[in-house]
């Protein structure tokens, strides 16, 4: 960029930055393949210092255009707007520089103002320190505690960044009001919860293209609510036992996550959240009985969205979904019963009896096992100990997998066998006819390809 002056300022600052600029034109084309490793690093530092010196004389330059009113003549609305639009920079930026400068201008944080001019700490971290004394509570500390606080800072700033610097700036009156440290404590606590609370937002998009894009902004605690149970889902662990053993160990990058996400809802039970026009929060599915048999014809959400039809089979494990069967011309045939999920009491019946995963060669424990429907929920099948076994959750996803064929061994435990699908409309009576229960009598083969 060129400089905005062409003749040398008769003011000593004006001169000194057209000095800067002549000695910077000077080595613009210098080669470094002549400067050693030790010198390079004295340099880097060296000029990170100067910055500093350099970014305090531009706040005071600022703070003394705000107050001659640079851009009025022009019709400026704000020297930093005017400011942003001369220098190319972005408005944000100059009104964040603009209140630094004013700030620093009133002289009530000169030891901040005075390291920075002398190269000792850097703008980001003097935008800290100026932001926790000033965030400090005025009906428990003076002026006296205020000027000690910013010497604790500026003494730390010698050995931490400015991010470290704001988290020992969180505990501040603890060093420079130890008496007053619980109470201040819990003003700002509350104070930060009440912003954030007041702050939360949620916003959602449809692309139309099968993807809802989002952003949200919720108080801290929340989010580590949050994290903790997606990166239970997402854990290698977790997704060993669902997806195999080939899962590649590694730590939860953003696809897992979201895909932990959508499991998390899910599995959220439903019957948890509030009534919404009389009903528990509920996503009804509606799909032809061709679908449900195993067909390809598209399920349709009451909210108005569509699903394929294998994506709804796979949904009639989960909570807070109920399937509405149609008949060839509409009509329902089977609109699904809430009352779909296994009580704690089936499940711990299920424990004694079944000891674990009944799928052949799996040692899982029960407490790690989901509670599954041998006889298909939507097929009138009972929501009891007896139409019910445990699954690890690896093979509660085999068998809901139209890749894999499910076979009820003699003793009743199950066994799983990779298989292609046939095209035609045989496949939905081969997926009903595919699996038996192991308590129901000889010759029973219930399908598994409906609503559990």
């Amino acid at each position: 960029m060129e400089a905005p002056f062409a003749p040398r300022s008769a003011h000593p600052v004006g001169a000194a930055v057209a000095c800067v600029h002549e000695a910077l034109d000077q080595v613009a084309d210098s080669s470094l393949l002549a400067m050693g490793a030790a010198e390079a690093g004295a340099v880097l530092l060296e000029l990170g210092a100067e910055i500093a010196r350099l970014q305090e004389l531009r706040l005071r330059v600022a703070a003394h255009a705000h107050t001659v009113e640079v851009g009025d003549a022009v019709g400026a609305t704000s020297t930093a707007n005017w400011w942003a639009h001369q220098a190319r920079i972005t408005r944000p930026e100059t009104h964040r520089l603009m209140r630094i400068a004013r700030t620093l201008d009133t002289g009530h944080h000169d030891p901040t103002r005075e390291a920075l001019a002398a190269g000792r700490i850097h703008l980001d971290q003097a935008q800290v320190i100026i932001d926790a004394v000033d965030d400090l509570p005025a009906d428990l500390v003076d002026d006296g505690i205020r000027v000690r606080a910013e010497e604790f800072l500026l003494d730390q700033a010698r050995e931490h960044d400015a991010i470290t610097l704001r988290r020992l700036a969180k505990r501040l009156v603890e060093v420079a009001a130890p008496e007053q440290a619980d109470a201040a404590e819990a003003a700002r606590l509350e104070r930060e919860e009440a912003a954030a609370r007041a702050a939360a937002r949620l916003t959602m998009s449809d692309d139309g293209h099968g993807k809802t894009h989002g952003r949200f902004t919720i108080p801290t605690h929340h989010a580590a609510m949050l994290r903790a149970a997606l990166l239970a889902i997402a854990a290698p662990k977790h997704q060993h036992a669902v997806n195999g053993a080939g899962t590649v160990e590694r730590r939860p990058g953003p696809e897992r996550l979201g895909q932990a996400f959508c499991d998390y809802l899910e599995r959220y039970p439903a019957d948890r959240l509030p009534d919404a026009g009389g009903i528990a929060a509920t996503i009804v599915i509606t799909m032809p009985l061709e679908s449900l048999l195993g067909g390809l014809r598209a399920a349709h959400l009451h909210t108005g969205e569509t699903i394929s039809a294998s994506e709804a089979r796979r949904l009639a494990c989960q909570a807070g979904i109920v399937p509405a069967v149609l008949d060839g011309e509409g009509r329902p045939l089977d609109v699904g019963r809430k009352r779909r999920l296994h009580t704690k009491t089936h499940r711990v019946a299920m424990a004694l009896r079944d000891g674990g995963c009944t799928a052949e060669g799996c040692d899982w424990p029960p407490g790690l096992c989901h509670a599954h429907h041998d006889q298909p929920w939507s097929r009138g099948g009972a929501t009891s100990v007896a139409n019910g076994r445990l699954l690890c959750p690896r093979h509660h996803a085999r068998a809901h997998d139209p890749a894999y064929e499910t076979k009820t061994l003699p003793g009743g435990k199950l066994t799983f066998h990779r298989g292609a699908r046939p095209a035609g409309p045989d496949w939905g009576a081969r997926v009903a006819a595919s699996t038996g229960s192991p308590h129901a009598s000889a010759g029973a083969t219930p399908g598994r390809g409906g609503w559990h």
